[in-house]
């Protein structure tokens, strides 16, 4: 009988091509079933909780692979792996669970993170963890833009196409909050499902109203409607990060 391995796993994703499996093999769902092939001398599928673009960053995505036996305690696995893993990779924890039990379908919702840093000098430890935009942002803006989100929308006017259409473009959203720490400020989404660049398109939609470069009732109406009139705008992957999914 195969054994469910579920594990959280977090990762640095500026120097991988997203989590997705490709052809060149520079994903972190290629590299972590590389190292489980290696201690298993197996092939085995690793399933993620859900797919993250390149460049975007990890705290606690979840996966799961099947073993064709327990031959580690979950915490030999987590050691065994890290020690193959690159450095941009950590598994965090390793648990047996129930076959019934998908990273995937089994996940109620999932958590990002966008950092912003608004000011006109972006500190070098910040490069690759955060939008850099030196105008001046206006936060009261910002937060009554993100409150636009919450609830349940269609959200095709914030999603971009993958190659095909989506035939379900229907969310929740069930929080937005906009927190600031001096120039950096951080947007959190609550929801239970996010559609391919969904939230960069909704933080860089805020970002333009927050610079007063875009009306928040264009928002309203995107969101009502769920189309948009006139241009998008994409903030950049190096500032999202997955921070959880909720089961």
């Amino acid at each position: 009988m195969l054994q469910r391995l579920k594990f959280v796993v977090a990762y640095d994703g500026e120097a991988f091509a997203g989590w997705q499996s490709q052809a060149h093999r520079n994903t972190v769902q290629d590299i972590l079933e590389s190292a489980f092939r290696r201690i298993t001398d197996q092939r085995v599928r690793v399933h993620g909780a859900g797919r993250t673009d390149a460049g975007v960053h990890a705290l606690a995505q979840c996966a799961h692979v099947d073993l064709a036996k327990r031959s580690l305690i979950p915490e030999r696995w987590t050691s065994a792996l890290n020690a193959l893993l690159p450095p941009t990779i950590r598994v965090l924890r390793c648990a047996y669970t129930s076959v019934k039990f998908h990273a995937r379908f089994s996940a109620k919702g999932k958590v990002y993170r966008y950092r912003i840093w608004s000011a006109p000098i972006l500190p070098p430890l910040e490069f690759g963890r955060a939008w850099h935009i030196s105008s001046k942002l206006d936060f009261e803006i910002l937060n009554a833009a993100a409150e636009q989100f919450i609830g349940t929308h269609d959200f095709a006017a914030f999603a971009a196409n993958r190659g095909k259409p989506e035939e379900n473009t229907v969310g929740t959203i069930y929080s937005a909050c906009v927190r600031r720490r001096g120039p950096c400020i951080a947007v959190e989404l609550d929801g239970n499902r996010f559609l391919y660049k969904m939230v960069r398109l909704m933080v860089g939609c805020m970002a333009r109203c927050a610079a007063g470069k875009f009306a928040i009732e264009e928002i309203k109406t995107r969101v009502a409607t769920g189309r948009a009139t006139g241009g998008r705008c994409v903030a950049p992957a190096e500032g999202l990060y997955l921070v959880r999914v909720r089961y």
